[in-house]
C-alpha cells in the first residue's frame, strides 16, 4: 500500500511547525513506521538541526538538488536522502533542503518554479512522489510559511492531507481556514487525481499553565473558527473543541531554547508534558484521522493504537496466576506452547513494578483461585489502559476461573468478562485459548452433540446382565472420547448412539457390575463434556 504524504503548514513563521513536525516523525519512526521527511521551508531551513542528535552526517544535498537534476534532465530523483537514528522498529529518514554551504542561498535562489513547471517539473515530482510513498508510509513535509509557489507545491500538489499549525491570534485565525480552500481552488486546476484535502488544525505554543483563564477563552474562540476543518473527518459526536483540546501543543519554556525535541527524552511522557500532546496528534495522524469516538473515550488506548501498529510483541499470551495455581499454570503453558503459542507466566507481583515494565504479550490470561489478587487487578487494569488495537485488532484479556472462585466477589471489569473454567484439565483451557486468541473459531463439536453424548453417558446402567456388554461399553467410550479429541462431530455422535443401544440391554438372574476403572473412565468422559458445555454455552 502506498504511503501517506502530508503536508505541515503555516500561514505564519515562529509557529512550532517543524519542532511539531519533526517531534511527529520521531514518534511514528519509533512506533514502527516508515517515515520520510522533507524540508521544502527553502528559505529557512531547519530540520536538519532539528535531527543532528541523532544524524550520523550532515546533508550533502537535498529539495534544491531535485530542481537541479530536473534541470541536468535526470528522470528520476538522484539519492540525497539521509537516515535518522531513532530507536523502534520503524525508520526515519531527511531530505533536506539542501547543502548548508555558502552555495545555497545562490542555488536556491536562482531556481524560477514556474520556470520548472512550464518545462515538466510536475511529471518529475510524481516520479519522485511516486518513489517516497512506495519506500515509506508517511512522508512529512515541512513547508515554507505564506502564498507562494513553493507554499503550493507542498500544499495544492503533493500532500494527501494538510496539518495546519497556528497559534492563538487574530493573525494565524484569520487565515487558518482559508489555507486550505486555496489550496483545494490550486489542487482544482491541476492535472492530478487528488481528492479534496483533510486538514488537521494543531493549536501550538497555548501557555495553559500561568493564564489558564485566558488560554481557556483564545482555546474555545479557536475551536469555533476551526470548526469547518473538522467536517469531512471528526466523528460527528465529538465535539470541537474537545478535538482540538487534543490537538493542541502547549507551551512549555524548557524547549523553547535551541532545536530541542522532548520526544527524545520523554519515553514516557505524563499528560503535563509537551511529548503526551504530541504523542495524541501522532496518533490522529497514525491512524487516518480515525476513531475519533475512541480518542474521545480513552485517550491513552488510541494513542496505545497506533503505538502497536508495527509492533511485535516477545509473547502471544501472558498468564497471570497466583501461588495456589502454580502447577496448572505450569501445565497450561505448556500445552499453549505446544500448540504453537508463546506464552509465559507473569513474575511481577509488585503493582509498582508492574507500572514500570512494557507490555511483553498481545494477550493477558488471569488465573483466578477465589478471588483476584491485588496485583493481578492492577496488571488487568494497566492491560486494558492499551488493549485496543489498530483496525479492530483487539488485544484480549481473558479470565480463567478454578472451581473455588467466586464470579460475584470479582472487579466489575472482569465479572463481566466471558469466563472460563479451569478444572481439571488445563489442556482443555489451551485448546480454548489458542481458538479465541488465533480469532478462528475451535474444532470443536457442536452442542447438540455434546448434549446427546453426555446424555448417553448419564443413562448408562451401573450393571450389566453379563460382563462381556461392559467390553463393548469401553470400546464404545474410548471411541467417543477419541471422537471429541479430534473434534469429529458425526463419529461422536454414532458412539453416542451405540452407548444409548448397549444400555438397553436387559436380562434376567444375576448382574455384573461396572469395573471400577472403566466407571472413572465414564465419569472423566462426562466431566470433560459437561466443562465444555459449561464453557461454550456461559
Amino acid at each position: 500500500m502506498a504511503g501517506t504524504v502530508i503536508t505541515f503548514y503555516s500561514y505564519k513563521g515562529g509557529v512550532g511547525r517543524s519542532f511539531t513536525m519533526a517531534s511527529i516523525a520521531v514518534l511514528l519512526a519509533r512506533w514502527g513506521y516508515r517515515v520520510l521527511t522533507i524540508d521544502w521551508d527553502l528559505e529557512a531551513p531547519g530540520l536538519h538541526h532539528y535531527f543532528a542528535p541523532v544524524m550520523s552526517e550532515t546533508p550533502e544535498g537535498g529539495v534544491i538538488d531535485l530542481a537541479h537534476d530536473f534541470l541536468a534532465g535526470a528522470k528520476r530523483p538522484t539519492p540525497h536522502v539521509l537516515k535518522v537514528g531513532v530507536e523502534g522498529n520503524g525508520s526515519l529518514a531527511l531530505l533536506a533542503a539542501g547543502k548548508m554551504d555558502r552555495s545555497y542561498m545562490g542555488r536556491m535562489q536562482s531556481i524560477d518554479w514556474e520556470s520548472l513547471y512550464a518545462q515538466g517539473f510536475a511529471t518529475f515530482l510524481e516520479t519522485c512522489r511516486e518513489i517516497w510513498t512506495a519506500d515509506h508510509d508517511f512522508v512529512l513535509i515541512d513547508s515554507r510559511t505564506g502564498i507562494s509557489d513553493i507554499a503550493s507545491i507542498c500544499t495544492a500538489h503533493l500532500p494527501d492531507r494538510l496539518v495546519v499549525v497556528f497559534t492563538a491570534n487574530d493573525q494565524n485565525l484569520d487565515e487558518v481556514v482559508d489555507i486550505a480552500r486555496r489550496a483545494d481552488d490550486a489542487r482544482d486546476r491541476m492535472p492530478y487525481d487528488r481528492p479534496r484535502h483533510t486538514v488537521l488544525p494543531v493549536l501550538s505554543r497555548l501557555d495553559n499553565r500561568v493564564e489558564y483563564e485566558r488560554a481557556d477563552m483564545w482555546q474555545r474562540k479557536c475551536a469555533a473558527v476551526v470548526a469547518p476543518l473538522f467536517e469531512n473527518w471528526l466523528v460527528k459526536s465529538v465535539p470541537e473543541d474537545l478535538m482540538l483540546r487534543h490537538l493542541t501543543v502547549p507551551y512549555v519554556s524548557y524547549w523553547s531554547f535551541g532545536e530541542q525535541l522532548p520526544v527524545l527524552d520523554e519515553l514516557v511522557p505524563s499528560p503535563d508534558q509537551i511529548s503526551y500532546a504530541l504523542e495524541t496528534i501522532a496518533a490522529v495522524i497514525a491512524q487516518g484521522f480515525d476513531r475519533t469516538d475512541v480518542l474521545e473515550d480513552n485517550r491513552d488506548a488510541y494513542v496505545a493504537a497506533a503505538r502497536n501498529h508495527h509492533r511485535d510483541f516477545d509473547l502471544d499470551l501472558l498468564v497471570s496466576s497466583p501461588r495456589t495455581l502454580l502447577k496448572a499454570t505450569e501445565t497450561l503453558i505448556a500445552e499453549l506452547n505446544a500448540l504453537g503459542l508463546r506464552a509465559e507466566r507473569s513474575v511481577s507481583g509488585d503493582p509498582e513494578i508492574l507500572e514500570q515494565a512494557g507490555e511483553p504479550a498481545k494477550h493477558l490470561c488471569l488465573l483466578v483461585d477465589g478471588r483476584a489478587s491485588r496485583w493481578q487487578i492492577t496488571e488487568a487494569e494497566r492491560f486494558l489502559r492499551h488493549a485496543i488495537g489498530p483496525e479492530g485488532d483487539q488485544r484480549q484479556l481473558f479470565c480463567v476461573l478454578s472451581k473455588n472462585s467466586e464470579r460475584d466477589q470479582l472487579p466489575g471489569f472482569l465479572r463481566n468478562l466471558r469466563h472460563l473454567e479451569l478444572g481439571s484439565q488445563p489442556e482443555l483451557v489451551a485448546r480454548q485459548l489458542h481458538a479465541l486468541t488465533q480469532g478462528v473459531p475451535e474444532h470443536e463439536p457442536n452442542h447438540e452433540a455434546l448434549a446427546t453424548a453426555a446424555a448417553a453417558l448419564r443413562g448408562l446402567p451401573d450393571e450389566m446382565p453379563y460382563a462381556g456388554r461392559f467390553a463393548l461399553v469401553q470400546e464404545t467410550v474410548h471411541g467417543m472420547t477419541t471422537a471429541l479429541d479430534g473434534g469429529d462431530v458425526e463419529l461422536l455422535l454414532d458412539h453416542s448412539a451405540d452407548l444409548a443401544l448397549i444400555s438397553k440391554a436387559h436380562g434376567n438372574g444375576a448382574q455384573s457390575v461396572m469395573p471400577p476403572e472403566l466407571r472413572a473412565a465414564v465419569d472423566d468422559l462426562l466431566a470433560r463434556i459437561d466443562r465444555r458445555l459449561n464453557a461454550f454455552t456461559d
